[in-house]
Formats: C-alpha cells, structure tokens, sequence
C-alpha cells in the first residue's frame, strides 16, 4: 500500500486531500497541531515543523498544505526517503513582491526563498518536487478574504467597496486544489515545476464580492463609496479595531487584476476548476 505524508492535514487544503488519498486507498500519515483520532488507513501525527515525532523513515510521496516557509526548512533538514513532494505556496509570490507594505513585501520574499529550498533539497536527494501557486482560496469558511468579507457583512447588514474595485480575480474551490495535488502528484510532466492554480472563472472584485453577499440570508447591502470616503471609514473602523488587515496595499489591489494562466496546470494535469458559484455554506 502507498503511504503519505500529509503537512497541514486538518488545513483548509489537506482535509479535502486526506480524504481523497485515503479513499484512493493510500496509507496516510497526516500531521496536524490538533489532536484528532485515528482510523483504518489514516494515522494523525501531533506536532508542528520545529518538533514532530513518529515520522516514518520512508514514504512514498509526501505533500504540503500550510506554511511554504516552514515545511521547506523540515523538508531541508530531514532524512525521510520519498521520490516525490508536491507543496503548496501561493500566487502572492509574485503579486506581493512589489507592495507597499514591507509585510506583504517580505511575505513574498519567504515564499519564493520556500520555493527554491524544496526544490534543491529535493534534487539533492534524487527526487521531484511540483509547486502549486493558488489564487483567491475559498470553500471551507476558513480563508482570510471571502469569508471574512462574508463574516463582516453578517455582523453589519453591508459591506463597503470603493468606487471602481474592478480588478480581476479567480477565486478557487479548496476542492479544486486538493484534486489539483493527487493529479500534480501523479504526472511526470510536473516534476521541477511551478504551477499557478487559479479557479475556473474571472470576474471583477466588486462581481465576486456581490455574489457572496448574495447568498447571505438576510442578503447584505453592497455600499460603493468614492475612494476617499472609503479611506476615511476605513481609518475610523481601524481607530476603533472594528477592522484589521485591510491595509493599503490590499486595497490599492482591488481595482488591478491578479489573473494568471491555468493552461500549462489543464495540460500537464488536465486541472479544470470550477466557475464561481458560491454558496452560504462556503462561508460559515
């Protein structure tokens, strides 16, 4: 029986992917901060990258579904034997290298720095690594943008956007992701490969917020606001902790688009994502 190794198995991604390697019939060794229970062909690891426990010493293949940064320096520094690594990171490699904000700056920096690490460890030990690059994650009510966007709406009744925040976006199904690492694993065309992931449909900002406000019940209000009013509200929800994590930059991205090209992902793994059709549940 194949076995994995899955970082970040309880994550919004490695849920939907440890179900879909457990039933594909894989042995799974999923890792995970939280305690969780054990069955037939699924055995949880307790621990974190700095100190893990009970790792086997071979593995077929091994995937990651949290931090780049993190699981590239244990990868680094282990001794397990597999020939093949797929890794999450992140699209915002390369649309937040260029921030105005040192955070997001340095963020990018720490997953193109992941990136490069995965890939030399794994050729340094004769195996294949595959990157994943997803845009917008959505569908577990776990992400940091839509369902936030979503929970904030619920608790006012509406949600405020500038004027004009017509940037294009793809936002894509965890789901969609967690097919994306079994068909990337098993595809020898993506060995020593980065891929953009994107979701299956691009629409504007202001398109894919109205469609989650709408499934919303009561359905929240959607307030456009010229820039500067939109400013001045943030600042004053900021002054009062109403709001934290929409800083300029971030807003500055909602009128440029972030699209990327899932052609080189459908023919060397047949990826095919889905439109955008949210619904309430994607955000509880």
């Amino acid at each position: 029986m194949r076995r994995a190794l899955v970082f970040g198995a309880s994550g919004q991604i490695g849920t939907p992917l440890v179900e879909r390697l457990h039933a594909a019939g894989w042995q799974v060794i999923a890792v995970s901060r939280a305690p969780h229970r054990d069955r037939p062909g699924l055995h949880w690891l307790q621990g974190g990258f700095e100190r893990l426990e009970g790792v086997p010493d071979e593995v077929e293949a091994i995937f990651s579904c949290g931090p780049l940064d993190g699981f590239a320096r244990w990868y680094a520094a282990s001794r397990i034997a597999c020939p093949r690594v797929v890794a999450f990171g992140s699209t915002s490699a390369e649309t937040k290298r260029g921030s105005s904000d040192p955070a997001e700056r340095a963020l990018a920096q720490r997953l193109r720095e992941g990136e490069q690490r995965v890939f030399e460890a794994a050729a340094a030990r004769a195996a294949q690594a595959t990157l994943l690059r997803p845009t917008l994650i959505y569908g577990a009510g776990r992400d940091a943008t839509l369902t936030r966007i979503a929970a904030l709406a619920r608790r006012w009744g509406w949600f405020l956007l500038p004027r004009h925040a017509h940037g294009r976006r793809q936002p894509v199904h965890v789901d969609d992701l967690a097919e994306a690492a079994l068909a990337a694993c098993a595809a020898a065309a993506t060995h020593g490969r980065t891929y953009a992931v994107p979701g299956g449909e691009t629409l504007p900002y202001r398109e894919m917020v109205a469609r989650v406000l709408a499934v919303l019940e009561p359905p929240p209000r959607l307030v456009e606001v010229p820039s500067p009013l939109f400013t001045a509200a943030l600042l004053g929800a900021r002054a009062l902790g109403r709001i934290q994590g929409f800083g300029d930059a971030a807003v500055a991205r909602m009128r440029q688009d972030l699209v990327f090209d899932l052609a080189p992902a459908r023919r060397d793994f047949g990826y095919a994502p889905r439109p955008f059709v949210p619904t309430a549940g994607m955000f509880g």
